[in-house]
């Protein structure tokens, strides 16, 4: 399957939240090995989620903290304990900021065949199961900045990035 190409900020798909998958099929393999094959043409990237590909399904797939994989239908469980560190987007490609998340991060979802699956990590692995679990619910990582780092964010984007 092909690397297919990323939509970019202003695309309405990333702020739309993805519809849950109901058909465990060959059309969900495709879509995982086109997001997987996306990933892995997408040189240092941590993740993709579907609508980051156009299609608005609950799906991501992960390569992160020594881990590969995919979840489908993800539920988001984070720790309280936060860590620091920069992100960045292939949905906005070049900027990157601080952005704080939660140090431990759990998906429980299925895998591409319907089967319970349970993803969990820290550190980098957790900031990525985070970041594309919000893909899914139609935000970006910008939208968690605060302050000074918000407003440095929103000066490329608000001049013409989108």
């Amino acid at each position: 399957m092909p690397m297919r190409p990323i939509r970019l900020l202003g695309d309405p798909v990333l702020r739309t939240p993805a519809e849950p998958v109901t058909d465990f099929d060959a059309a969900l393999h495709g879509l995982v090995t086109d997001l997987m094959d996306t990933l892995l043409g997408a040189t240092g990237r941590a993740g993709v989620a579907a609508p980051q590909i156009g299609v608005g399904a609950r799906v991501f797939v992960y390569n992160a903290g020594g881990e590969t994989g995919h979840v489908v239908n993800p539920v988001l469980e984070v720790s309280d304990e936060r860590q620091d560190g920069e992100e960045g987007c292939l949905s906005l490609p070049g900027l990157y900021f601080p952005t704080p998340r939660a140090m431990h991060a759990t998906v429980r979802g299925f895998d591409q065949s319907g089967e319970p699956l349970t993803v969990s990590g820290s550190r980098f692995l957790a900031r990525a199961l985070q970041h594309e679990t919000a893909h899914l619910d139609g935000q970006l990582y910008v939208d968690t900045l605060r302050g000074d780092t918000r407003r440095q964010a929103l000066r490329p984007i608000r001049g013409g990035f989108a």
